[in-house]
């Protein structure tokens, strides 16, 4: 069953174009997660499925009807987005971030319901946040301030949820507390998580899906362990690396060439010698 499907996607920025035909099925109720190089046109898919940018060419299916043909806020119903680094005005608490996300739900004859506080509750507690709420967004730490946002995202009750690189600049722990986050909700709420991730071994971890792009095309698509081998990181990163088995997961785990301190002679020694 698919979530989002495109057919011969083409983005462009001026006469330059970024995506070029992409046809893509993303699965429902699963973790999908697109991957490449810096420049590849991952942002730039994640924020066409969302309907922040307009194709010049090719057509974006939500729930089998074209994307263009929704209203705004029927949309925001099924899809929400998390972008790359928000930014919450200052003195802004958590509790008002995350009731924005009943925004799609209010008009004038429909203001503000039990259904809504009850929407907020619950995303505020499924992120361990409600001690929180009363706290400006902006004295909270890098890790606290995903989550406010990831709770804004799920009060908006959406079946799918996009995130343009949720982990960046989060240090490791916070990186896997978020993941973390983004799988229980995946798995115990059923929503379909489509992410943008830098770190290839967290994307296999995570991903029940993964979407190699270069150069605004998909290279590979499909498991983590049909897909990322040592060819596909050469070709999509310019990276040689080994691609072994997670001792604690079982998933890839890329291991690349390069110089550092090692005990004793490297077994790939001839091999970094010669990249």
């Amino acid at each position: 069953m698919q979530a989002i499907k495109t057919k011969d996607l083409v983005i462009s920025y001026g006469e330059k174009p970024i995506i070029e035909e992409l046809s893509l099925t993303i699965p429902k109720g699963k973790i999908t997660v697109f991957i490449g190089s810096n420049g590849s046109g991952k942002s730039t898919l994640l924020r066409s499925l969302a309907r922040l940018l307009k194709p010049e060419k090719g057509q974006i299916d939500i729930e089998g009807q074209l994307i263009s043909k929704w209203p705004t806020k029927e949309l925001a119903k099924r899809l929400a987005i998390l972008p790359q680094g928000p930014v919450a005005p200052e003195g802004l608490t958590v509790l008002q971030l995350v009731k924005q996300g009943r925004y799609p739900y209010q008009n004038w004859l429909n203001q503000w319901s039990e259904k809504d506080e009850e929407m907020v509750m619950k995303a505020l507690r499924l992120t361990k946040m409600t001690e929180l709420m009363e706290r400006p967004v902006d004295s909270l730490s890098g890790g606290q301030r995903q989550r406010a946002w990831i709770a804004l995202t799920l009060a908006q009750g959406s079946d799918t949820i996009l995130l343009d690189e949720p982990t960046t600049y989060l240090d490791l722990a916070h990186q896997i507390e978020i993941l973390d986050l983004l799988y229980d909700l995946n798995q115990e709420e059923q929503r379909t998580i489509v992410m943008v991730l830098h770190d290839i071994n967290l994307a296999c971890r995570y991903a029940d899906y993964i979407v190699s792009i270069k150069s605004g095309k998909i290279v590979a698509e499909g498991r983590p362990e049909d897909t990322i081998t040592p060819s596909l990181m050469k070709n999509v990163f310019g990276l040689p690396c080994d691609v072994i088995s997670d001792p604690l997961f079982g998933t890839p785990l890329c291991v690349p060439y390069g110089k550092g301190k090692r005990v004793g002679q490297s077994v790939r020694q001839a091999q970094v010698v010669g990249v």
